[in-house]
């Protein structure tokens, strides 16, 4: 805690987000969807201390509501992009020769030639909104990464004498694999999905305030962030919570991931022991 006091700070903020995720039924003063024309667009107040928007709703609670939204969508993805990484990337990376080359040449290359948030609202866009299909959207723009990653860190451990120690005692490749080789590649893997889960909370936003998110009436804190447009200047506190939680999460996870980098390097922990 004392090497890495922005990591206490983000670990206290993802679990902050996390209480507010897992409780939001309770937490929440009113209901998200509720509507009230005769109090839309109220600012901060004993009522609604984060303000009303222009439908009345209180934005408290859809603020509380889109952290759930956020946090599913950013375990989600960096899980099935993990997923479907350590697969593609094991393969390439353990087995090389022509099955490298269709996966690093070929596969990998043609997803990296576009933009991956054009890639996820390009498939968006064609498949309809909808929270499964933004996750799959955005797990299938973020896997190459994990799979670059993966295929590197195989690629040298696989060279290492305790790899050609099982093989020469008659391991199989899948025990190699996992029992061998898996447990040395953790600690990139680990940061990796820290920093990712940060840019999936991001890329979510981006979807939902384009329109491409979780359909209303759910609360996100894009779309939150899309119908303040028109109030940026009359009612500023409809851009400024929302944004502010999007900030935050996305804070905490780059924290953690920071941290994590440092303490599992172990060059990092020499200096600091010095």
């Amino acid at each position: 805690m004392k090497q890495h006091p922005l990591a206490v700070i983000g670990a206290a903020l993802l679990i902050l987000f996390l209480i507010c995720a897992v409780f939001a039924p309770i937490l929440a003063p009113k209901d998200p969807a509720a509507l009230d024309l005769h109090g839309r667009l109220l600012g901060p107040n004993g009522a609604h201390w984060f303000g009303t928007d222009e439908l009345g709703r209180d934005i408290l609670s859809r603020t509380l509501y889109g952290a759930r939204i956020s946090l599913i969508v950013a375990i989600s993805v960096v899980g099935l992009s993990l997923a479907i990484g350590l697969v593609a990337g094991c393969l390439a990376g353990f087995y090389g020769g022509w099955l490298d080359t269709v996966i690093n040449i070929y596969v990998m290359n043609a997803f990296l030639a576009l933009p991956g948030i054009l890639l996820a609202i390009a498939f968006v866009a064609f498949m309809g909104p909808g929270l499964g299909n933004v996750i799959i959207a955005l797990a299938i723009s973020g896997w190459v990464g994990y799979a670059r990653l993966v295929r590197g860190q195989v690629m040298a451990v696989k060279e290492r004498e305790f790899v050609e120690a099982a093989r020469a005692l008659g391991a199989s490749d899948i025990r190699i694999l996992a029992a061998h080789i898996l447990p040395n590649i953790l600690q990139p893997l680990i940061v990796q999905a820290a920093i990712g889960m940060a840019t999936a909370v991001m890329a979510e936003a981006t979807l939902s305030f384009l329109g491409l998110g979780v359909p209303p009436p759910a609360a996100s804190w894009g779309s939150m962030l899309n119908d303040a447009r028109s109030h940026l200047f009359d009612s500023p506190h409809m851009v400024f919570f929302p944004a502010m939680a999007v900030m935050l999460c996305v804070l905490s996870f780059n924290f953690i991931g920071d941290a994590l980098r440092d303490y599992m390097d172990p060059r990092t922990r020499l200096r600091e022991g010095l």
